[in-house]
């Protein structure tokens, strides 16, 4: 199969991979679309298998990443995600070979990501970034770790920022989150309702600006569930799931 380039003037036109079918997302899939335009006026580039299928790669010059890293001179990989019958077959490797290509061919000194100290839902497998040269060089509690694969040594050593970052609510469920998801926007009004009827605090803040994203309270800033201040999860998850969670922590108070 071959891969397409989504420029801004395909955006209307071509399907983004995201939320294929699931009508009920069509508006966070709208403002998905408005959030890639912006981006891509900013560089990001989008890249996609030719296919009605959940294959595709986001990157962009890691000064305009939506995460608070630092990495000048690097590309800085939003989202890698092969799924469905697609896994296996290659296509996560040619994706950031064309990552990879155009890093080199910017001068750039190499590539980041961010993933988790194991496999993780909606987060890049480590495995598979260790066998493509990516090396662990940053860590943030409870699991993020940033991972860079260097071209060379002449470049700077990434790093997660330290800069005060945007403040949670002590009380209740604090959720932070981005248009790059259409499941994590999608979801907000529907994990509120859940949550108040269970007489819990709630409160969700959209980082829309790159200097809020660089910013959040978390690493991984397309969907992030704090609770009584504390972090819990980066995962999006069903109402019926987020049910369980919220008895979950009322009564140990920790991550599931």
């Amino acid at each position: 199969m071959t891969f397409i380039h989504i420029s801004e003037t395909d955006l209307n036109d071509l399907h983004i991979c995201c939320a294929l079918g699931a009508k009920q997302y069509s508006a966070a899939i709208d403002a998905k679309k408005a959030w890639l335009s912006d981006r891509m006026k900013e560089g990001l580039v989008f890249y996609r298998l030719d296919d009605r299928a959940k294959v595709f790669i986001e990157y962009l010059p890691a000064e305009a990443a939506w995460a608070p890293i630092h990495a000048p001179n690097y590309m800085f990989i939003n989202c890698l995600w092969v799924s469905g019958r697609h896994q296996g077959d290659g296509h996560a490797t040619h994706l950031l070979d064309k990552c990879k290509e155009d890093a080199i061919s910017r001068g750039m000194d190499g590539i980041v990501h961010i993933a988790g100290s194991k496999n993780f839902p909606f987060l890049s497998d480590p495995r598979f970034l260790k066998h493509m040269g990516f090396n662990v060089v940053d860590k943030v509690a409870p699991y993020f770790q940033l991972y860079a694969h260097k071209f060379h040594e002449r470049g700077v050593q990434p790093t997660f920022k330290t800069n005060k970052p945007l403040p949670v609510k002590e009380h209740g469920i604090d959720i932070f989150y981005t248009a790059q998801c259409p499941f994590a926007s999608g979801l907000i009004s529907d994990l509120e309702a859940v949550t108040l009827a269970k007489g819990i605090p709630f409160h969700s803040f959209e980082l829309q600006t790159l200097d809020d994203a660089q910013h959040a309270p978390s690493p991984w800033t397309t969907f992030a569930i704090f609770y009584n201040g504390t972090f819990q999860t980066h995962r999006m998850m069903s109402v019926n799931k987020f049910e369980g969670f919220l008895e979950e922590l009322s009564t140990h108070g920790t991550e599931v």
